[in-house]
């Protein structure tokens, strides 16, 4: 069904039924003398019969005349093929501005249904009853940072690149732009091109960006010849750029420096007009970033000020302890070591909580610990000592390293779908698990608490309701071939276009929202679709549930699908009265 109809849908549930009142007209009793009942069913069919038909250009001048009682014969000839083309102008204006009044009466009814920020959203049916096992991530999952750290990763990496890369000291002129970039976004290596990549392959034109500075999209399509990008050049499967792969994607929320990094040194070399190999840059930056994290540089300045870079009040520790109250078994699996983990969780949880986790296990190097079977796992000591015996059993209280997950499923026989798994990267922490493994997965996405309180603002939903009911007319209206008709919908659309690019603005001037290219999903909305059964903006989240509750995505109309059932909301996601089952106190 049309975004016009379902607009239309909406009108008819909350009563709101003066749409092209001088069409719908009926014979007999005025509307305003027929019972509730009946008026609400002769407009449902007048609504039926004569939007369906009018807005396909089907409708005849007598059909016009006979059912809105027009004494005026012309008015209602103006969608036949012998209407003049003034006529068919100001017959289309009429539509259109009868459309746009009754879209703005919708406002207020959409406005009242606010989506909550603290819901929990499904793209797979899952039942808490059935879980068993909570594992977890740490950073971005059980840890949040400020933006102060973003602000540090990307100081050092520049340094590291001007001290040891010997790249031009004038890039330390270059501050982090902490609203530039959002995660998701494609990285031609080869071409040194930053853009967003919706889920079918092609490229959401103005939102290529060479340094700092957008790419017209003539050029974009010259250099892509269209705007579709081949899957071999698309990154490899966790979003590198490898084996031929020329494109890569950061999918992390630590890639935002990494990705502000690489377009402050391509402005530079532009901007002093300074020959350099693409490819070459992208390396080097990797690599300075990667120097922050293994030279444990990064930790270090986190270690020595918690305050500044963790944020706490993500009620991690709530979460953990409900869990644990509930018999719940827990397991911690993370690439970062664990002097930092400790002093984090420390600092997060309190000095006991290692007494939470049934199993602790730290610098696992995912993904590739889903996937590599050599790595045995090794004990390591509270000091950072490391032990040489081989392990037998994972025992609760101590720390490993390293491992992997078949002999991770062999010591603990935690498999199939009774093991939740928490994490913040959709490839390196679910993915695998999913595909594989047939745990359920459940994504940490931290962004999506601002882009919801955006959809709910007036603005938006003023925007969004307009350009549906716009889409619509277009598309019906597109099958009046006429040149008056034909100038009238060219208006139209670009109408429609102001808007789509008032809408990316409105989340991100440079590559608006995370999960939407204009209408269709971005490429990192697929992803998330498919490897994640449940995502949420952090895991306070949960504590909204109880441990009996069952998640159920929408059933979403595929496009050959008419929407019979009532559309369906993620439970507690429109902002109603939710009071939800918990299995403790109130806070």
């Amino acid at each position: 069904m049309t975004p016009l109809s379902l607009y239309l849908c909406s009108l008819l549930k909350n009563n709101k039924l003066l749409i092209c009142y001088n069409y719908l007209h009926t014979h007999g009793a005025p509307l305003h003398l027929v019972d509730r009942a009946a008026r609400k069913t002769r407009l449902a069919r007048l609504l039926d019969m004569n939007f369906r038909a009018v807005f396909r250009g089907r409708v005849t001048g007598k059909v016009l005349a006979q059912q809105s009682g027009a004494k005026n014969y012309r008015e209602a000839t103006m969608c036949t093929s012998s209407a003049s083309g003034q006529d068919m102008t100001n017959w289309l204006w009429s539509i259109y501005n009868e459309t746009k009044k009754q879209t703005e009466a919708l406002i207020p009814v959409i406005s009242k249904n606010s989506v909550n920020p603290n819901t929990i959203f499904a793209n797979n049916e899952m039942s808490l009853h059935d879980i068993e096992i909570y594992g977890f991530d740490y950073d971005y999952t059980l840890a949040f940072y400020s933006r102060h750290l973003h602000t540090l990763i990307f100081n050092i990496a520049r340094d590291i690149l001007i001290q040891e890369h010997r790249y031009p000291e004038g890039l330390r002129e270059y501050e982090y732009i902490p609203n530039f970039v959002v995660r998701g976004l494609h990285y031609d290596v080869q071409k040194a091109l930053l853009m967003k990549i919706d889920a079918f392959h092609y490229i959401q034109l103005g939102t290529v960006y060479r340094g700092l500075h957008p790419v017209p999209d003539k050029e974009v399509i010259a250099m892509y010849d269209g705007c579709h990008v081949p899957l071999e050049n698309m990154s490899d499967f966790y979003g590198k750029s490898s084996h031929g792969h020329t494109m890569k994607q950061f999918m992390d929320i630590f890639s935002l420096p990494e990705m502000n990094l690489l377009c402050c040194v391509n402005d530079y070399f532009m901007k002093h007009n300074i020959d350099y190999e693409p490819v070459h840059l992208y390396k080097d930056v990797k690599a300075a970033i990667g120097d922050v994290h293994v030279k444990g540089i990064m930790y270090r300045a986190v270690e020595a000020d918690m305050e500044n870079y963790i944020s706490y009040g993500e009620q991690t520790h709530a979460v953990l302890k409900k869990l644990y109250e509930d018999g719940k078994k827990m397991f911690l699996i993370t690439n970062s070591p664990f002097d930092f983990v400790d002093r984090g969780m420390n600092y997060i949880v309190g000095k006991d909580w290692r007494d939470l986790f049934d199993i602790v296990i730290v610098q696992a190097d995912k993904p590739g610990f889903f996937n590599d079977r050599r790595k045995p796992f090794r004990r390591v000591t509270d000091k950072g000592v490391l032990h040489w015996d081989r392990i037998h059993k994972l025992e609760k209280g101590k720390i490993y390293k390293q491992g992997n997950l078949y002999e991770f499923l062999r010591l603990t026989g935690w498999r199939g779908s009774k093991v939740l798994y928490f994490g913040d990267h959709i490839y390196s922490d679910l993915a695998d698990l999913t595909l594989k493994h047939g745990w359920r997965t459940g994504a940490i996405i931290p962004e999506l608490r601002k882009e919801i309180k955006i959809m709910n603002t007036e603005q938006y939903v003023h925007l969004m309701t307009w350009l549906q009911g716009l889409t619509g007319l277009i598309e019906h209206m597109q099958v009046h071939r006429d040149p008056a008709s034909q100038s009238v919908v060219q208006e139209w659309i670009k109408e429609r276009e102001a808007m789509r690019s008032q809408t990316k603005d409105i989340f991100n001037s440079q590559f608006g929202s995370l999960f939407r290219t204009y209408h269709n999903p971005t490429y990192f909305s697929r992803r998330l679709s498919r490897f994640a059964d449940i995502y949420m903006a952090s895991l306070s989240c949960l504590l909204n549930y109880d441990f009996q509750h069952t998640f159920f995505p929408r059933r979403t109309p595929l496009q050959h699908e008419s929407p019979f059932w009532p559309e369906q909301t993620s439970a507690g996601a429109l902002k109603m009265p939710f009071i939800p089952h918990r299995t403790t106190t109130e806070e």
